[in-house]
Protein backbone atom coordinates (compact mmCIF):
# COMPACT_ATOMS: atom_id res chain seq x y z
CA UNK A 1 0.00 0.00 0.00
CA UNK A 2 1.22 3.19 -0.76
CA UNK A 3 2.13 6.00 2.03
CA UNK A 4 -1.13 8.24 0.55
CA UNK A 5 -2.91 5.28 0.37
CA UNK A 6 -1.99 4.26 4.24
CA UNK A 7 -2.35 8.13 5.35
CA UNK A 8 -6.08 8.26 3.99
CA UNK A 9 -7.33 4.89 5.61
CA UNK A 10 -6.01 5.79 8.92
CA UNK A 11 -7.65 9.46 8.27
CA UNK A 12 -10.70 7.58 7.95
CA UNK A 13 -10.22 5.34 10.37
CA UNK A 14 -10.43 8.67 12.64
CA UNK A 15 -12.53 10.68 10.97
CA UNK A 16 -15.34 8.16 10.56
CA UNK A 17 -16.04 7.33 14.02
CA UNK A 18 -15.87 10.79 15.20
CA UNK A 19 -18.74 11.32 12.78
CA UNK A 20 -21.31 8.36 14.14
CA UNK A 21 -20.75 9.78 18.07
CA UNK A 22 -21.52 13.85 17.10
CA UNK A 23 -24.85 12.78 14.48
CA UNK A 24 -26.09 10.13 17.38
CA UNK A 25 -25.82 7.44 14.93
CA UNK A 26 -24.80 3.64 15.26
CA UNK A 27 -24.35 0.70 13.37
CA UNK A 28 -26.14 -2.01 14.08
CA UNK A 29 -28.72 -4.35 14.64
CA UNK A 30 -27.32 -4.70 18.21
CA UNK A 31 -28.64 -1.13 18.95
CA UNK A 32 -32.18 -1.79 16.83
CA UNK A 33 -32.50 -4.90 18.95
CA UNK A 34 -32.22 -2.78 22.19
CA UNK A 35 -34.46 -0.18 21.82
CA UNK A 36 -36.78 -2.15 20.72
CA UNK A 37 -36.45 -4.23 24.53
CA UNK A 38 -37.02 -0.86 26.18
CA UNK A 39 -40.35 0.45 26.69
CA UNK A 40 -41.18 3.20 25.22
CA UNK A 41 -41.19 6.57 27.07
CA UNK A 42 -44.50 7.45 28.47
CA UNK A 43 -46.33 10.41 26.25
CA UNK A 44 -47.60 13.57 27.83
CA UNK A 45 -51.47 12.99 28.78
CA UNK A 46 -53.41 14.77 26.25
CA UNK A 47 -55.53 17.78 26.95
CA UNK A 48 -58.69 18.74 25.32
CA UNK A 49 -60.11 22.19 25.33
CA UNK A 50 -62.99 22.74 27.85
CA UNK A 51 -66.38 22.40 25.80
CA UNK A 52 -67.16 25.59 24.44
CA UNK A 53 -71.01 27.36 26.00
CA UNK A 54 -73.01 28.90 22.81
CA UNK A 55 -72.39 32.51 22.55
CA UNK A 56 -74.91 35.11 24.24
CA UNK A 57 -77.38 35.92 22.23
CA UNK A 58 -77.23 39.56 20.04
CA UNK A 59 -78.01 42.55 22.24
CA UNK A 60 -80.08 44.02 18.98
CA UNK A 61 -80.85 42.95 16.23
CA UNK A 62 -80.44 44.87 12.84
CA UNK A 63 -82.07 45.35 10.56
CA UNK A 64 -85.28 45.15 13.14
CA UNK A 65 -87.19 41.94 12.53
CA UNK A 66 -90.94 41.95 11.39
CA UNK A 67 -93.68 41.15 13.86
CA UNK A 68 -93.75 37.42 14.28
CA UNK A 69 -90.41 36.67 12.29
CA UNK A 70 -88.67 33.53 13.56
CA UNK A 71 -84.92 33.68 12.81
CA UNK A 72 -82.41 30.90 12.58
CA UNK A 73 -78.87 31.59 13.85
CA UNK A 74 -76.35 30.22 11.81
CA UNK A 75 -74.23 27.76 14.01
CA UNK A 76 -71.95 24.27 13.83
CA UNK A 77 -74.96 22.24 13.74
CA UNK A 78 -77.42 24.47 11.56
CA UNK A 79 -75.91 22.28 8.54
CA UNK A 80 -77.02 18.81 9.82
CA UNK A 81 -80.87 19.87 10.66
CA UNK A 82 -83.80 21.66 9.04
CA UNK A 83 -86.13 23.58 11.30
CA UNK A 84 -89.53 24.35 9.80
CA UNK A 85 -92.98 25.13 11.16
CA UNK A 86 -91.28 27.94 13.50
CA UNK A 87 -93.66 29.91 15.19
CA UNK A 88 -93.54 32.53 17.95
CA UNK A 89 -96.66 31.80 19.76
CA UNK A 90 -98.72 34.70 22.07
CA UNK A 91 -97.85 32.58 25.29
CA UNK A 92 -94.89 33.39 24.29
CA UNK A 93 -92.64 30.66 23.12
CA UNK A 94 -91.49 28.94 19.80
CA UNK A 95 -92.46 26.35 18.34
CA UNK A 96 -91.46 24.16 15.40
CA UNK A 97 -89.90 20.67 13.95
CA UNK A 98 -86.22 19.45 14.03
CA UNK A 99 -85.33 17.04 11.77
CA UNK A 100 -81.82 15.77 10.78
CA UNK A 101 -80.18 16.01 7.52
CA UNK A 102 -76.96 14.94 7.84
CA UNK A 103 -78.21 11.09 7.73
CA UNK A 104 -80.90 9.01 9.47
CA UNK A 105 -79.95 8.59 13.14
CA UNK A 106 -81.71 8.52 16.72
CA UNK A 107 -81.15 11.89 18.50
CA UNK A 108 -79.50 11.47 21.78
CA UNK A 109 -79.54 15.30 23.09
CA UNK A 110 -80.46 18.22 21.54
CA UNK A 111 -80.54 21.78 22.68
CA UNK A 112 -82.53 24.18 21.16
CA UNK A 113 -82.22 27.98 22.56
CA UNK A 114 -84.57 30.71 21.57
CA UNK A 115 -83.70 34.82 22.25
CA UNK A 116 -86.28 37.10 22.42
CA UNK A 117 -86.20 40.69 20.65
CA UNK A 118 -88.79 43.14 21.17
CA UNK A 119 -90.11 45.06 17.53
CA UNK A 120 -87.02 47.57 17.96
CA UNK A 121 -84.74 44.49 18.04
CA UNK A 122 -84.07 45.17 21.71
CA UNK A 123 -83.22 41.68 23.33
CA UNK A 124 -85.88 40.63 26.02
CA UNK A 125 -85.04 37.29 27.49
CA UNK A 126 -83.99 33.97 26.15
CA UNK A 127 -85.81 30.37 26.94
CA UNK A 128 -84.14 27.05 26.30
CA UNK A 129 -85.62 23.38 24.73
CA UNK A 130 -83.76 20.51 25.74
CA UNK A 131 -83.75 16.39 24.94
CA UNK A 132 -81.63 13.78 26.36
CA UNK A 133 -81.81 10.17 25.77
CA UNK A 134 -82.66 8.14 29.05
CA UNK A 135 -80.27 5.52 27.73
CA UNK A 136 -79.92 2.99 25.43
CA UNK A 137 -82.40 0.05 25.32
CA UNK A 138 -80.26 -2.68 25.00
CA UNK A 139 -80.85 -6.67 24.27
CA UNK A 140 -82.99 -5.63 20.93
CA UNK A 141 -85.81 -3.60 22.24
CA UNK A 142 -87.34 -0.89 20.01
CA UNK A 143 -86.04 2.50 20.24
CA UNK A 144 -88.88 4.66 22.01
CA UNK A 145 -87.40 8.15 21.37
CA UNK A 146 -87.21 11.15 18.51
CA UNK A 147 -85.70 9.22 15.51
CA UNK A 148 -84.80 11.78 12.66
CA UNK A 149 -86.08 8.68 9.80
CA UNK A 150 -89.45 9.50 11.28
CA UNK A 151 -89.75 12.99 10.57
CA UNK A 152 -88.09 15.14 13.30
CA UNK A 153 -88.61 16.40 16.79
CA UNK A 154 -91.45 18.71 17.58
CA UNK A 155 -90.51 21.45 19.97
CA UNK A 156 -91.38 24.02 22.24
CA UNK A 157 -88.74 26.68 23.50
CA UNK A 158 -90.67 28.80 26.23
CA UNK A 159 -89.21 32.45 26.96
CA UNK A 160 -88.41 33.01 31.13
CA UNK A 161 -88.20 36.02 32.73
CA UNK A 162 -88.88 38.14 30.05
CA UNK A 163 -88.37 42.30 30.00
CA UNK A 164 -91.59 42.94 27.79
CA UNK A 165 -93.87 41.58 24.93
CA UNK A 166 -91.67 39.38 22.60
CA UNK A 167 -92.48 40.39 18.48
CA UNK A 168 -89.61 37.92 17.14
CA UNK A 169 -87.10 35.17 18.05
CA UNK A 170 -83.53 34.13 16.66
CA UNK A 171 -83.37 30.20 17.11
CA UNK A 172 -79.89 28.63 17.56
CA UNK A 173 -78.90 24.94 18.17
CA UNK A 174 -75.70 24.92 20.61
CA UNK A 175 -75.71 20.86 21.07
CA UNK A 176 -77.14 18.01 19.00
CA UNK A 177 -75.36 14.62 19.40
CA UNK A 178 -76.89 11.59 16.86
CA UNK A 179 -75.64 8.24 16.33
Amino acid sequence: MSPLTRTTAAALGLILPAMVALTGCSGGAEDAHRAAEQPPASAAPVTFPAPRTAPAPAPTLSPAPAKGEVRIEEGPFTDRVRLTRLTLTPKPSVTGRLSITSDISDVLALELRAAYYDAHGRLLGTGTFQYQEEGETGHGEAHTGPRAANGGIDFTVPAKDLKGTPATAVVSVPVLVNE
